[in-house]
């Protein structure tokens, strides 16, 4: 669901320039198979698809500094929430992106990822929509062409119908699907990291169905 924009942020999200990036037509023209450079280190890249108010990856990446985190939201009135999160932690390894994710492959490499992730993406329950939802096999594709040979897609949601759709996905690319569970909070996984839509459907009982991809 697309939030009322708030215009005060088109000023204030710019007091995070050094790390957010807002102009959509520019970016991919420099960075491209470059962003371990705009670090400014060689490290793995780990990019979550529909970043949310930055919760799950702020968090990652103040577990994990050895890593560089990449987090893609199209809206930027939802993406200010999450660089306010970067910003207070003094995370110097997030970069953040309000992006159209269709046109992930003009902003990085081939081979140039390590990881993506995908939590509670937008289901698109109606079947003419299929192709939006970003486990679709046409995403998986784009996928497969950025990921390092062995690199991985972590998926959670819970929305049974899009988790057993995206199982069938993965089947149709040949992926091979790790880790799976149909109810994660009862599982044993002790290292998982909550969304702000996980934590609140959670909450109301919701079952959180996640696996890991390998390419």
């Amino acid at each position: 669901m697309r939030l009322r924009k708030k215009p005060w942020i088109d000023e204030a999200i710019l007091d995070f320039s050094d790390f957010v990036y807002i102009d959509e037509a520019k970016i991919g023209e420099a960075e491209k198979g470059k962003w371990c450079d705009l670090f400014g280190r060689q490290a793995p890249i780990q990019v979550e698809l529909g970043i949310g108010k930055g919760t799950f990856i702020s968090q990652m990446a103040l577990r994990y500094p050895e890593l560089n985190f990449i987090g893609i939201e199209a809206q930027q009135d939802v993406l200010y929430y999450a660089a306010k999160k970067v910003k207070e932690l003094n995370l110097t390894n997030v970069k953040l992106l309000v992006f159209d994710i269709n046109n992930i492959e003009g902003i990085f490499g081939e081979n140039e990822i390590d990881r993506f992730f995908v939590n509670f993406c937008d289901p698109w329950p109606k079947s003419r929509h299929a192709k939006r939802r970003l486990t679709h096999i046409d995403f998986l594709a784009k996928y497969r062409k950025l990921l390092k040979e062995h690199g991985k897609l972590f998926f959670k949601t819970d929305n049974r119908p899009l988790f057993d759709f995206s199982l069938e996905q993965f089947e149709l690319a040949h992926l091979k699907v790790d880790a799976l569970t149909f109810d994660l909070h009862n599982s044993g996984m002790t290292d998982n990291i909550m969304t702000e839509y996980e934590r609140k459907f959670s909450g109301f009982g919701e079952k959180i169905n996640r696996c890991e991809v390998s390419f």
